[in-house]
């Protein structure tokens, strides 16, 4: 089965090491708490905000062993007005056994607000 894993997370500043660091972070909380082996990905899109441009996010995935072949791009999110803003979003395809009430969607830093209805219960240590 292929399913998209969700996440988001924001940063302080439009700085390069900044956004590389916090997709990595969201990245790695995503491929952890479902599971998602490098084999598994069909793709992933990571969108910034427009108020971002110092750096591609996508190079946070160099810093993951067995990741170079993943497909990854990076585009613009669209500029809606009172849109989060210094935000990063992922959407990561995937084949998996789960279903998708059992995917996580991770959501960190200010993006928590963008979906709270998929929040876990249970905090985790992110």
């Amino acid at each position: 089965m292929i399913r998209a894993i969700r996440g988001a997370t924001t940063v302080n500043d439009n700085d390069e090491r900044e956004i590389i660091d916090e997709t990595k972070r969201l990245l790695t909380e995503m491929i952890r708490q479902n599971d998602v082996h490098a084999e598994d990905v069909v793709s992933i899109l990571i969108s910034m905000t427009d108020d971002l441009n110092a750096t591609f996010p996508a190079k946070a995935l160099r810093h993951f062993d067995g990741w170079t072949y993943v497909p990854v791009m990076c585009m613009r999110e669209i500029n809606v007005p009172h849109a989060l803003p210094k935000c990063i979003r992922v959407m990561m395809t995937v084949h998996t056994k789960r279903s998708q009430q059992d995917i996580h969607h991770i959501y960190l830093r200010d993006a928590v607000q963008l979906r709270p209805d998929l929040q876990l219960t249970k905090k985790s240590d992110i």
